[in-house]
């Protein structure tokens, strides 16, 4: 095997390769009796015993002989694309029972591999909340979900500037439906760089509808921001400060079009929230296996290299350690729940009709005026999305943008 050649066929010819090391065949156990017939065994060959107690044996096919020796050499497979689901789940159990995917050398490429190959069957939805420490251990790992409908990231530590941020605007993330990125210590200006590249380049976030940034930080002028969101149907700013009345009501809605809901919204239930696709085990083994310190390694004689070894060991200790950050008023009966969503035809008529004479002056949803309230931003809203980009792009959003590149 060392010393044979290699052909690959590529576009009906065949290729010489000569720097792809295969893996090694794998020593055959010195019991022949298997202890779960369901478990696939490296050998070709299957023991087992029948109910007189004799030993028997059959061949593996040649299809689970080849899925092994595709498995085993998984970092040396160029696509996916094209290749029947079944096939594809099959290949990516036998690719976790390898225990490949806590490899952190050959992790990343083999999740990017049936990840552009079968999208949100890999993982169609991901809870990461109050798990600070497998976003931020297994970051390149989670980037490589592109196929996305759910994320929630609540109680992540993401604050203003995370790198997560880039990422979902970063056109990767198209089909992500809801995001819940509440009590992360976010303001005003977090928002404003997670929207910088939707709201000047139109890319990214096209079909997010349910939006949760609550408990955090963020004011009234956090919403001119989220205008750049075409779908954008529902959102929660419960826990941010902001007093529910006809000020924030009319602030809400001339900037998205939204109204407020008197009953808490089931889309912001995070009890249902869970993650679901073929890496659901991978995720839990990434937990389970991030709860245990590495071994120590031995140090160069750098000082250099010791100062690094030991900021990084001190900095996986304080992760693993600290509190999950959940914000303190989070099951607070008496908090006010302010969830907001778009309203049917029926109930935006309904809501444009003033109640009272003091409600009279209220900018009507969709309105160009400009908000006749303090708790508003200065700056008056657009008329239409279409222009909501243009007005918004500031100095300051020039820079976020040119950090990105």
């Amino acid at each position: 095997m060392d010393s044979s050649t290699i052909y690959v066929r590529e576009k009906g010819s065949l290729r010489r390769v000569s720097d792809i090391v295969l893996a090694q065949p794998k020593p055959v156990s010195s019991s022949c009796r298997r202890t779960n017939p369901f478990v696939l065994r490296k050998e070709h060959f299957i023991f087992t015993y029948n109910e007189e107690g004799s030993l028997r044996y059959t061949c593996k096919s040649l299809f689970d002989i080849t899925l092994l020796f595709v498995a085993d050499n998984i970092q040396h497979v160029d696509s996916l694309v094209g290749f029947p689901e079944q096939i594809g789940d099959r290949l990516f159990a036998a690719v976790e029972e390898n225990r490949t995917f806590l490899n952190p050398d050959v992790s990343s490429k083999a999740l990017q591999l049936f990840s552009d190959a079968y999208g949100d069957l890999m993982l169609s939805s991901l809870c990461l909340r109050n798990r600070f420490p497998l976003l931020h251990e297994k970051i390149n790992e989670i980037k490589t979900f592109h196929g996305l409908k759910r994320l929630d990231m609540f109680g992540c530590r993401l604050g203003d500037d995370h790198e997560i941020f880039q990422h979902l605007t970063s056109g990767l993330m198209e089909s992500l439906e809801q995001l819940f990125i509440g009590a992360n210590n976010i303001s005003d200006m977090g928002l404003q760089r997670l929207t910088a590249p939707v709201r000047m380049m139109k890319k990214g976030l096209d079909c997010l509808s349910s939006l949760d940034v609550s408990n955090n930080p963020i004011t009234e002028r956090a919403f001119r921001y989220l205008m750049c969101l075409p779908k954008l149907e529902k959102l929660d700013v419960s826990g941010t400060g902001m007093k529910l009345g006809p000020g924030l009501k009319r602030c809400i809605r001339d900037y998205l079009g939204l109204i407020h809901s008197e009953k808490p919204l089931n889309d912001f239930d995070h009890s249902k929230c869970k993650t679901e696709g073929w890496a659901e085990q991978v995720i839990n083994q990434w937990e389970t296996s991030g709860t245990q310190m590495p071994k120590l390694k031995k140090l160069e004689e750098s000082r250099t290299s010791a100062l690094r070894f030991f900021g990084r060991q001190k900095f996986v200790r304080d992760i693993l350690n600290a509190a999950p950050v959940v914000f303190e008023k989070e099951n607070d009966a008496n908090e006010e729940t302010l969830h907001f969503y778009k309203p049917s035809g029926n109930n935006l008529i309904q809501e444009k009709q003033p109640t009272s004479s003091s409600a009279c002056n209220e900018v009507r949803p969709y309105s160009s005026k400009r908000p006749q309230t303090d708790s508003c931003d200065s700056e008056a809203p657009p008329a239409k999305r279409s222009s909501a980009s243009a007005s918004a792009i500031t100095a300051e959003d020039m820079d976020l943008l040119n950090s990105y590149s």
